[in-house]
């Protein structure tokens, strides 16, 4: 049992942070070999350069640089992200590093001749987020929750089928209390232990 942890806030003490403390303690608990990826924490860069993108399709050389986030990618086989709502979706930083590391070759592999990609990480049987929102759930919903679903939609594709998937968003972060977080917290740890029996 693998499990790769994608943290992505800037503020070490934020509650984001308590989460991602709160999901790495209950893998511990459950016996997983846990792998954390803190983006902030490591200064990923997430722009494409010119380089990058026009070697993008060629599976001899598209990792160059990237080695130890597609090392962690194609180890693990339950992939959690812990991130902020922004603008209803992902982080900067966050899409940057999918759009850099989820490679053809690695992610997916690209058709030969007509078709349709093909899944690459068929591998990961666990899919994961947790992240919190200054909006409500309704307008979340009707803003179309973009960063839900890149990950459960789009990453969800990707992986081996059927995904056992969980997600939980801590909504109108700032209207927040100390007793919602905390009800939250909780939430996370009875989510964590279903997600991983």
């Amino acid at each position: 049992m693998k499990a790769l942890v994608i943290y992505c806030h800037p503020n070490p003490d934020s509650f984001t942070s308590a989460v991602k403390d709160l999901v790495l303690e209950v893998l511990e608990e459950k016996g997983f070999n846990t792998r954390l990826t803190d983006l902030y924490g490591e200064r990923f860069n997430p722009l494409i350069h010119k380089e990058e993108l026009e070697s993008y399709l060629d599976t001899t050389c598209n990792q160059k640089g990237l080695e130890n986030h597609i090392g962690n990618i194609m180890w693990c086989d339950t992939l959690i992200f812990v991130y902020p709502t922004w603008w209803y979706g992902l982080p900067a930083m966050l899409k940057g590093w999918l759009d850099r590391c989820f490679l053809p070759g690695v992610a997916f592999h690209m058709p030969e001749g007509e078709g349709t990609i093909k899944p690459g990480l068929k591998h990961i049987t666990r899919l994961g987020l947790f992240t919190t929102a200054g909006a409500t759930p309704l307008v979340t919903f009707l803003m179309g929750a973009p960063g839900k679903r890149t990950i459960l939609r789009a990453v969800n594709s990707l992986c081996k089928w059927p995904v056992k998937k969980v997600f939980l968003a801590h909504y109108e972060m700032d209207s927040s209390t100390d007793e919602s977080r905390r009800l939250h917290l909780e939430r996370v740890r009875v989510k964590m232990h279903k997600f991983l029996s």
